[in-house]
């Protein structure tokens, strides 16, 4: 038996999320045959930004052998202890907008979500100039991508849904969308 219910922990996830001003659209579940690696996906917006342009797509990555290891240390401990906390899955924010017409200075943004996501939630931002033929003007793509890493131990204990970062996530939603109506014009 597992010690933790990871396909549990990831509709905790959405239920907060919900709790936390989002709309949950879509969940995707793979596992690679081979290692038995397993991703969740989910796709959500802020409630307030239904049919706008933002799509956010979070992603859960678990790697048996974490997984296994932080079994052995469990299994491992007595009663009263509590297993370090050294164990951790990868959990990926990912921003996508549509091709922005008037694109935003990278280096602007980038300042202006780092004072939203603070330390606690670093944000990459990127874009992407593509060009359907030599003669198009180009159309730039916009991604924010932020990672925090999942605790087994504080999912363990019941203590890791991700308030803080929840929070920060729909602010950073919220910025985007209050700013995309420029850009897109």
């Amino acid at each position: 038996m597992a010690v933790i219910d990871v396909a549990g922990y990831v509709a905790d996830l959405k239920d907060h999320s919900v709790d936390h001003g989002f709309h949950v659209h879509d969940e995707r579940h793979f596992v690679e045959t081979y290692s038995l690696r397993q991703v969740w996906e989910v796709d959500l917006h802020p409630e307030d930004g239904c049919g706008g342009p933002i799509d956010l797509h979070l992603a859960l990555e678990v790697d048996p052998r974490t997984l296994l290891s932080f079994e052995d240390a469990v299994f491992g401990l007595a009663e009263d202890e509590d297993p370090p906390d050294e164990f951790h899955f990868p959990l990926t924010f990912t921003w996508a907008l549509p091709p922005l017409p008037h694109g935003p200075d990278l280096l602007r943004l980038a300042i202006d979500l780092a004072g939203i996501g603070e330390i606690e939630l670093p944000l990459e931002v990127s874009a992407i100039d593509s060009y359907a033929s030599a003669t198009d003007a180009a159309e730039r793509r916009l991604t924010i991508v932020a990672r925090s890493p999942v605790s087994l131990t504080r999912v363990l204990a019941g203590e890791e849904m991700m308030c803080d970062v929840f929070d920060r996530c729909l602010a950073v939603s919220r910025y985007l969308l209050d700013s995309a109506s420029g850009w897109l014009e």
